[in-house]
């Protein structure tokens, strides 16, 4: 069980690619709408996804598409690195895979394979499976979560020392199996040409009929490749949507992520429940953000700042440094005078209005 994928010494030359399923329709959604291309915090859950494998160093990206495909291709034809790959019909997380063969010809390297409704998915996270995948030489390995309510997720089976065994979905596990609290959020890092190998083995031999991607990992296993698990997913980055409901919730989390992070750079949010700032703005340091206020898209604004209450930035907007931007300073922009104002050039209408005015007294 030992045996490498034949990495050797050689690991920093292989090349290093992504592959993300998109081809899905989300039914519970009751949308036209590609399912990752609903947004969160500003930004389409696949463009998470594909931002978090840029910075962890991927540069290459095979997005899977099949249902409203053309909406999809749209929205990231232009981006460097992308290339579409279709699935005509929906037969599973295998067979998606199974359609980036011949794109994969000749490519000596590693995939890693990750859903694109996972937006919570962190680039340290992918850093962290890829070092360690070539570092122990395994042909495939994933990242695993622990979950007190495992719901619908496959379980994480270990042998009796420890050892990644097998995953068993969800629809096909025992009363016993499904007590199992590890489970597969689906981030995986594969020696590309023994998933390849692996995936013209698989069958259809389950409750749904379909081709599993978790299958090419038994294949591997019985082959005497190594196959590796680590628990190294937050729980909380491990969740899939599935509903408008689950957008909304993830959609918190999210926000609470980089609330987080602008108070971390030295921001002040005075009441983080009730601001909300989409994950392309950009904030200087020792800006002030009042309660009930927006900073949408990319909008930049300058150290020093107040913004709010009530305030809404487009995105596009770019606020000077020391700028008060809020409703008594927008009612009043274009009469300060230019030896003392308190805020600078902002064009109203297109960077900053209010969403609507404070209490009488407030």
């Amino acid at each position: 069980m030992n045996a490498d994928n034949g990495q050797g010494s050689s690991t920093n030359k292989r090349e290093l690619a992504a592959i993300i399923l998109a081809a899905g329709k989300s039914t519970r959604m009751k949308t036209e709408k590609p399912k990752v291309l609903h947004s969160l915090c500003g930004r389409p859950m696949l463009g998470h996804v594909l931002g978090a494998c840029r910075a962890a160093g991927i540069e290459k990206f095979f997005v899977i598409v099949g249902f409203a495909k053309d909406q999809i291709i749209r929205a990231y034809e232009g981006e460097p690195g992308i290339h579409f790959v279709e699935q005509a019909e929906q037969k599973g997380t295998g067979h998606a895979v199974q359609m980036c063969a011949d794109a994969f010809k000749g490519f000596v390297g590693d995939a890693i394979l990750i859903a694109g409704d996972m937006p919570m998915l962190r680039p340290e996270t992918l850093r962290t499976l890829i070092q360690s995948h070539r570092a122990s030489g395994a042909s495939a390995s994933l990242a695993t979560t622990v979950l007190e309510n495992p719901a619908s997720y496959g379980r994480i089976v270990r042998d009796a020392e420890g050892e990644f065994e097998r995953i068993v979905e969800h629809k096909d596990c025992t009363e016993d199996q499904l007590d199992i609290c590890e489970v597969n959020p689906s981030y995986y890092c594969f020696d590309a040409e023994s998933l390849f190998d692996a995936l013209t083995k698989i069958t259809p031999n389950n409750a749904k009929g379909e081709y599993y991607i978790t299958d090419t990992l038994g294949i591997l296993r019985g082959e005497g490749k190594r196959v590796r698990a680590a628990t190294n997913v937050p729980a909380e980055d491990a969740v899939g949507i599935n509903s408008r409901e689950d957008l909304a919730d993830v959609g918190k989390v999210m926000q609470r992520r980089i609330h987080q992070y602008w108070m971390s750079e030295g921001v002040t949010i005075e009441d983080p429940d009730t601001t909300r700032i989409d994950v392309d703005a950009r904030i200087g340091c020792e800006t002030v953000i009042r309660p009930f206020s927006y900073v949408e898209g990319n909008a930049r604004i300058g150290e020093s700042c107040v913004v709010g209450p009530y305030a809404y930035i487009r995105a596009g907007a770019v606020i000077e440094s020391g700028s008060v931007v809020g409703p008594t300073v927008l009612s009043s922009l274009d009469a300060v005078s230019k030896a003392s104002r308190s805020a600078g050039p902002i064009e109203r209408r297109q960077t900053a209005s209010v969403v609507r005015q404070p209490p009488e007294g407030a």
